[in-house]
């Protein structure tokens, strides 16, 4: 049984940017019990558009008889910042105000989401994460976690993710918040403003997510006599709308930011390589064949330069949505890290 809480922090919390916000709320899950030891800790990080209700969007995963077992495994998964499902961000409302915050919310980065999971680990009682997992924007959070608190994380699982946002990702991030901009009801104070925006965000989101070969398999239209009303642009009106929803564009613009800001040797000294020789616990990065967004070679950047990493490629059709679908392959893989770790697991 899981349910999601929430946790008040009732003091000011500082943001990178130098902002301050007068409070937070975050929403969490947690699945199974903590252990006597206190020992048998997996938090698992989300990405972009994805909530605390890990089981929901990580399927296969997480459940009895699954790598993520609440029989035997207490699994926490926290909402982050600047997110709509349960954290303080721009539809909360500001004290300070009385009113939603809207644009006015504070520029985000990973670093001050990792600073939110850390008040809540305090909460929650935790002294060791045992397995700190996470994909694609989960796997930046992770790897930060890692370099704020090295004593409290023993070992790390991140898949499709890097040590820096690329020039790449930034580019269509901001793509994707040029489309939002477009959108004239982008900047009203009204939870809805920006919609028509957002569902052009995903769907220009959507073609870095998956990737041609997919695409043309998927969403070919079997009748060549058609001029018009495309299976593909179907498709992409579909996903589109699906995302406005259950998302806010408020929040989709601040978390592209907050992702094009990613960078682990910011503050750091400045150079990518020495930041990434400081994480000793052991990793397993896991890279997918087909993925256009966060590439193999993103991945193989990064086990080059962590000292105790392995890492692991999947074939997948799937681009970067493979780390959601592919959870078979995902699984083996973890299963025989585990079994060939001389320290164990759990």
């Amino acid at each position: 049984m899981s349910m999601q809480q929430s946790y008040h922090y009732d003091h000011p919390f500082l943001l990178e940017c130098g902002a301050e916000l007068p409070e937070l709320h975050i929403g969490y899950t947690t699945y199974g019990q903590l252990n006597e030891a206190g020992d048998n800790v997996i938090w698992i990080c989300h990405a972009l558009t994805a909530s605390d209700d890990a089981a929901g969007w990580w399927e296969g995963m997480i459940g009895e008889g699954c790598a993520f077992d609440p029989r035997y495994h207490y699994i926490v998964c926290a909402n982050i910042l600047g997110s709509c499902y349960g954290s303080t961000g721009p539809l909360s409302i500001d004290k300070t105000t009385g009113k939603p915050y809207y644009s006015n919310f504070p520029l985000l980065s990973i670093r001050d989401m990792v600073q939110a999971h850390v008040l809540l680990r305090q909460h929650l009682g935790i002294g060791n994460i045992s397995l700190l997992a996470g994909g694609s924007m989960g796997g930046y959070q992770a790897l930060e976690w890692a370099l704020l608190e090295p004593e409290r994380i023993d070992r790390l699982f991140v898949l499709a993710t890097s040590a820096a946002e690329s020039a790449w990702g930034i580019a269509v991030h901001t793509t994707q918040r040029i489309a939002i901009e477009a959108d004239p009801s982008f900047g009203e104070d009204d939870p809805g403003a920006g919609a028509k925006g957002l569902k052009a965000a995903r769907a220009i989101g959507m073609l870095t997510y998956r990737n041609y070969e997919l695409m043309v398999q998927q969403q070919t239209d079997p009748d060549t006599e058609k001029t018009d009303h495309f299976k593909a642009s179907a498709y992409m009106h579909y996903q589109g709308d699906k995302l406005v929803r259950r998302f806010n564009a408020y929040s989709y613009y601040l978390l592209s930011k907050a992702m094009d800001s990613h960078n682990l040797s910011r503050g750091r000294g400045g150079s990518i390589p020495p930041v990434l020789a400081t994480i000793k616990q052991p990793v397993l990065l896991i890279g997918i064949s087909s993925d256009i967004l966060c590439p193999p070679e993103e991945q193989r950047q990064l086990a080059a330069h962590l000292p105790h990493c392995r890492y692991e490629e999947i074939t997948s059709p799937y681009g970067h949505d493979g780390f959601l679908v592919e959870s078979a392959q995902i699984s083996l893989l973890l299963q025989q890290w585990w079994s060939t770790r001389k320290d164990g697991l759990l």
